[in-house]
């Protein structure tokens, strides 16, 4: 009898001990759950706001192939068949070797340009967190059109030029988001009486959600390091687009006073402008994911 109240006694205080530890771990549990913030949705359906890059980078082991078309100068009307004739073409690739970070090449008809570009995530913006998503984006352009012949001395390293963005974005809601860039652009090969050598912008992209499959994107960039005695031919980019997604794409149609698509030569060589004095090109960036 004693044996079987000892045993009795045992399993109560067993039983009793096991259900605490089953509480103690449900409540550390829901500690640490509480204590884990949820990364917030991305500001951008594209890697691109129009032009621009955004914030947005493809996840681990996603491939995007980019094809980016600008059409001749609208404003020479039939002359160019509104922009079909002296059209450029942009064809690339994008890898996510992690889910944040991305590496790119591309070649586009403009001065023959190879361009390599990597593209970093620093922070994430969070659900009741961190405020805002951080990305850096580094690119390289080869000029492969310049020729020996016509400029002696002509070394690999003046074909080089390169761009450095740390873009900051933040989704205010379903149906907004808003970047903002630092821009700084180097050319080792540049034009004295037109051109600097380096060149400093801020640039700023927005998104507005019209319905589930479509936004319309707007995008600037401000020059803000020319010497106020610098007289430049060259302007301000200022693009609006359309974001359309159909599925495993997202198909951007672009209005832009730039017609090539290369970074340095969007920021530092804009010929448009949208006073209607000058040139306005119409193109599209189609992106395809496998």
């Amino acid at each position: 009898m004693k044996i079987k109240k000892l045993l009795t006694f045992a399993f109560v205080i067993l039983a009793f001990g096991y259900a605490n530890a089953q509480d103690d771990l449900l409540t550390e549990l829901d500690t640490i759950k509480s204590n884990e913030k949820e990364i917030a949705p991305a500001a951008f359906k594209a890697l691109q706001v129009c032009n621009m890059q955004s914030t947005k980078l493809p996840v681990k082991g996603e491939l995007y192939i980019l094809i980016s078309h600008r059409f001749g100068d609208l404003g020479n009307g039939i002359n160019n068949f509104f922009g079909l004739d002296n059209a450029l073409t942009k064809i690339g690739g994008i890898y996510g070797v992690t889910n944040w970070l991305s590496l790119g090449a591309s070649r586009q008809t403009y001065q023959k340009t190879y361009e390599l570009a990597a593209k970093y995530k620093l922070a994430n913006q969070m659900i009741d967190g961190f405020p805002v998503t951080i990305v850096g984006y580094n690119t390289m352009d080869i000029n492969s059109e310049l020729k020996q012949a016509v400029n002696p001395g002509l070394k690999f390293n003046n074909r080089l030029a390169y761009t450095t963005q740390l873009i900051v974005s933040r989704k205010f809601t379903d149906a907004l988001s808003f970047e903002v860039a630092p821009i700084y652009v180097h050319k080792n090969l540049y034009d004295a009486a037109t051109e600097q050598k380096n060149l400093y912008l801020i640039g700023a992209g927005g998104r507005c959600k019209l319905t589930k499959r479509l936004s319309l994107n707007l995008e600037y960039a401000a020059r803000v390091s020319l010497p106020d005695e610098f007289i430049s031919p060259y302007h301000n980019p200022l693009t609006i687009g359309l974001d359309i997604e159909t599925g495993g794409h997202v198909f951007q149609m672009v209005f832009s006073n730039s017609q090539p698509m290369n970074d340095v030569a969007l920021f530092s060589n804009t010929t448009g402008s949208w006073n209607g004095k000058k040139s306005l090109f119409f193109g599209f960036n189609m992106y395809r994911v496998f």
